[in-house]
C-alpha cells in the first residue's frame, strides 16, 4: 500500500507527500507533463533537450550539480514522449537543497548562447551514438513513423532528425521552457523522512511565488484505426538479421491494458515464454525473441522482436510466429501457465515498491493522469484477469491488419 497525502498551491503546483519514517533518506521527485508528443513536428527532440539543459545553470545556481552533490545528492532525469521527470535523492536533514534548486530551475534557466551549444552538442553526440552508429540502434526511427502515421508517437523522444535540434535558437529554447515548465503543468512528490506539514512549509517557501503559466490543453491528433498490413525492409551493419511486428494497443490506464501486458508476458517474458520455448528452444529459428508492450498514456503498441538465427529466412521467422500468436488465440492458455505470469507481474510490483525514489515516481505518474486513487489497485485488478480477458485482447490486438513488421537485416 503506497499511502500519500496532497495538496494544491495557488500557483497550480500539484504536491504529493509520501511519508516513511523508517528511512533516514529523502525522495524529491518533479514530473513535468511534457514530452516528445507536445512538440512542434517541425521542432523535435525539443523535450529530450531540455533534460541535458536543466542541468546547465539556472537564474540563480550556476552549477546545480556541485550544490546537489555537496548536500549528499544523486539526481537525474528522463524524458519519454510523455513525460519529463527530474529527482534527486539525498538524507532527509537535507531536504531544503532539492526545493531550492528545483524551485530555482522552475523560475527560470540561465538561457545563454553557451549553456545551449554545450547541451545541443551533448545531445547530437548521443543522437549519433546511440541512434545512428550503433547495432540495431535505428530501429525506432524506422518503427514509430511505420506504425503511426498522424499521433506524434510517431517520432522518438531523441527527435526525427539531428537537424531539429542543430538549428535549434535560443528563442525557440525560452518559448518551450515558459510553455511547459511551468507549476501548474508539474507534480512534484517528496518521499522519505519528511512529513506533510514540513512540506507545506517548504513547498509554499521556494515555489509559492513562481508564476504560473498559460494553461496548456493538449488536443492531440488522434491515429486513425489501421485496416492494412503495413510492411519496411531495412538494411544495415548488424550482425543478426532482426524481425519487428508491432500492433496497435491501448493506454497503459485502460484497465484491459493488465491483460494485454499479461499476454506479452506467456508470448515474450522470459525463456519459459510461448516464443522462446517453441521458436528458440525446439525449432532454432531464433537467437533471441521477446514481447512486451509499451505503457504509454496514449494508444500505445505490443510489441515482438527476435534476432534470427543465420539461414533462416525472415518469411519462416514470420510465418513461425504467426503460428504461435494463432495458437494463443484458439484458447490454448492453461490456468497453470496464467497464474505464471500473473505470480511473476505481482513480483515484479511488490519489488518496485520496495525502492523509496520508485514509489515517488510511480505516484507522480498516477498523478500526472490524474489516477492516483488508482495506484494501490493495480495487484487487485492483475489478480482479477481470467483466460478469457487474454483471449479477447489476442483476438482483438494480434490481427494481421493490425500490424506492421519490419524485416531489419545485414547488408
Amino acid at each position: 500500500m503506497i499511502n500519500f497525502n496532497q495538496f494544491t498551491l495557488e500557483n497550480g503546483l500539484k504536491i504529493f507527500v509520501h511519508e516513511d519514517s523508517t528511512t533516514p533518506m529523502s525522495v524529491f521527485n518533479l514530473m513535468y507533463d511534457v514530452g516528445a508528443k507536445d512538440e512542434n513536428p517541425e521542432k523535435t527532440g525539443f523535450a529530450h533537450l531540455f533534460e541535458h539543459l536543466m542541468f546547465g545553470g539556472s537564474v540563480n545556481i550556476p552549477h546545480y550539480d556541485i550544490a546537489a552533490q555537496n548536500a549528499g545528492a544523486t539526481n537525474n532525469a528522463f524524458t519519454s514522449n510523455d513525460l519529463t521527470n527530474y529527482y534527486l535523492t539525498l538524507p532527509a536533514f537535507n531536504i531544503e537543497t532539492a526545493f531550492w534548486l528545483e524551485s530555482d530551475r522552475m523560475l527560470s534557466l540561465d538561457f545563454s548562447p553557451d549553456s545551449l551549444e554545450v547541451q545541443r552538442k551533448v545531445v547530437i553526440e548521443e543522437f549519433k551514438q546511440r541512434y545512428l552508429n550503433q547495432p540495431y540502434g535505428d530501429v525506432w526511427l524506422h518503427l514509430r513513423p511505420l506504425a503511426y502515421t498522424t499521433h506524434p508517437y510517431r517520432w522518438a523522444t531523441i527527435g526525427k532528425e539531428i537537424s531539429h535540434i542543430e538549428n535549434a535558437t535560443l528563442e525557440d529554447v525560452k518559448d518551450f521552457f515558459f510553455q511547459f515548465y511551468r507549476p501548474n503543468n508539474a507534480v512534484l512528490v517528496v518521499a522519505g523522512n519528511v512529513t506533510t506539514e514540513q512540506v507545506k512549509n517548504l513547498t509554499q517557501k521556494w515555489f509559492g511565488d513562481i508564476p504560473s503559466g498559460k494553461p496548456y490543453h493538449r488536443n492531440l491528433p488522434k491515429e486513425p484505426a489501421q485496416t492494412t498490413q503495413r510492411r519496411l525492409k531495412v538494411e544495415a551493419n548488424v550482425p543478426l538479421n532482426a524481425l519487428y511486428m508491432v500492433f496497435h494497443s491501448e493506454s497503459k490506464y485502460e484497465k484491459s491494458f493488465v491483460a494485454t501486458d499479461l499476454l506479452s508476458d506467456i508470448l515474450g517474458r522470459g525463456k519459459s515464454s510461448r516464443l522462446y520455448q517453441i521458436l528458440v528452444k525446439e525449432k532454432q529459428l531464433f537467437n533471441s525473441i521477446s514481447a512486451s508492450v509499451l505503457g504509454t498514456i496514449e494508444e500505445g503498441l505490443f510489441v515482438i522482436q527476435g534476432k534470427l538465427n543465420p539461414n533462416i529466412s525472415y518469411e519462416e521467422g514470420e510465418k513461425a510466429i504467426w503460428e504461435v500468436i494463432n495458437e494463443v488465440k484458439n484458447n490454448t492458455i492453461t490456468e497453470n501457465e496464467l497464474q505464471k505470469v500473473k505470480n511473476q507481474a505481482e513480483t515484479s510490483e511488490v519489488m518496485a515498491e520496495i525502492e523509496l525514489l520508485n514509489r515517488a515516481i510511480m505516484i507522480a505518474s498516477y498523478a500526472l493522469n490524474g489516477k492516483e486513487n488508482e495506484i494501490n489497485q493495480r495487484i487487485e485488478w492483475l489478480q482479477n484477469v481470467a483466460t478469457e480477458d487474454i483471449l479477447k485482447s489476442a483476438n482483438k490486438i494480434l490481427t494481421e491488419q493490425n500490424s506492421c513488421v519490419l524485416y531489419y537485416g545485414k547488408k
